[in-house]
């Protein structure tokens, strides 16, 4: 990925999204870190000066217009979409504004971003979209039925943006990875571990890697570089497609 890019990344402040955002402002590209933790954004700025940091809710349709009009002309080439949030319960006993505000983050927040994006990309006949799914954007676990629902979402969504830009340099893509070891995971482990009677380690070896031939978390360094190539001259007719991160589990 020779040329430099603006590249826009939500949820930028921790886990996934601030591994994407220390390796692409160390390799020299204009970041945009958006997420709603000012505090953790705070801490970002100060250790990488050069990130431009945004504060917004990707739940609410008119602070995501106002942080892109915010921009200016500094609009972004590159969409990063990986904020992210999990909610586990029945469905019966999910609180429905619980399950609202899941599918309004990683999927309706995922779509007006792409929306006040793509007017700019289209302009400059170039962008590039990457959705930051889940292996649970292709099977589903129990008790996470808002997050398995908008991770899907995902797929379809890309897919009809593929086609619906098929007249210019722009591609969309989702990339699905298992299980990777972030702070949402760590906290999964330590509820699974209380609600299941069983250790962290039993909880890693025995519900969470069980179903990956390969036994593994997925490593940000992994996930970093899968991103980096699509968004290299090498993808660039690679569009509508979903990128499989999983250790063979859904070749099962």
């Amino acid at each position: 990925m020779a040329s430099k890019h603006r590249i826009l990344i939500t949820g930028a402040a921790s886990g996934i999204g601030l591994a994407l955002t220390e390796h692409f402002a160390a390799a020299g590209h204009s970041v945009i870190a958006c997420d709603l933790q000012q505090d953790a954004l705070a801490a970002l700025a100060k250790q990488f000066p050069q990130v431009r940091t945004l504060a917004f809710d990707l739940s609410d349709a008119k602070q995501i217009d106002a942080a892109f009009a915010s921009l200016g002309a500094e609009t972004p080439d590159v969409l990063i979409n990986n904020a992210g949030l999990q909610f586990v319960s029945p469905l019966e006993e999910f609180p429905p504004e619980k399950w609202q505000l899941l599918i309004a983050v990683m999927l309706t927040g995922t779509a007006l971003l792409t929306r006040a994006a793509m007017p700019s990309m289209r302009r400059r006949n170039f962008g590039r979209i990457v959705n930051i799914g889940s292996i649970h954007a292709l099977i589903a676990s129990p008790f996470k039925s808002a997050y398995v629902a908008a991770k899907h979402g995902l797929i379809g969504f890309s897919k009809t943006i593929a086609l619906e830009t098929h007249d210019a340099d722009i591609t969309i893509n989702t990339v699905c990875p298992g299980y990777v070891k972030t702070p949402l995971v760590e906290a999964q482990i330590a509820s699974l571990a209380k609600t299941h009677h069983m250790t962290e380690q039993q909880v890693v070896d025995e519900i969470m890697l069980k179903p990956m031939p390969k036994r593994q978390f997925i490593t940000t360094e992994e996930l970093v570089g899968s991103v980096e190539f699509l968004l290299s001259p090498a993808a660039r007719n690679i569009t509508a497609q979903t990128l499989v991160l999983d250790g063979g589990w859904t070749a099962q």
